[in-house]
């Protein structure tokens, strides 16, 4: 290890966050609704396609999972819902019902 990686290795989290293991771990399930692509705008209007949800054109991991199968507009264009559900990792037993 060279000097600059000792500095970091031994400096502690001073910005007020907790350590990676410490955090609580959310599920975020994301998904894509209307399009919002201004079909219009090189004539100076506003026109929407009509598309209501974000179908993926191909596998995912692919160039094609970012297009819409719907509209063909790419992905960024169609409204972002982010839904965050929080998990504990808490391992009692109080909660399986189990008794001692």
């Amino acid at each position: 290890m060279g000097p600059q990686q000792d500095r970091l290795a031994a400096k502690p989290y001073t910005n007020g966050t907790a350590a990676p293991a410490a955090r609580r771990k959310e599920n975020k399930v994301v998904r894509y609704k209307e399009c919002q692509r201004n079909h219009a705008a090189s004539i100076g209007g506003h026109a929407v396609d009509g598309c209501r949800e974000f179908m993926a054109s191909g596998a995912e991991g692919t160039a094609a999972a970012l297009l819409c199968a719907a509209c063909g507009c790419h992905r960024s264009f169609h409204r972002r819902e982010v839904e965050a559900t929080a998990e504990c990792d808490c391992s009692s037993d109080t909660s399986s019902g189990a008794r001692r």
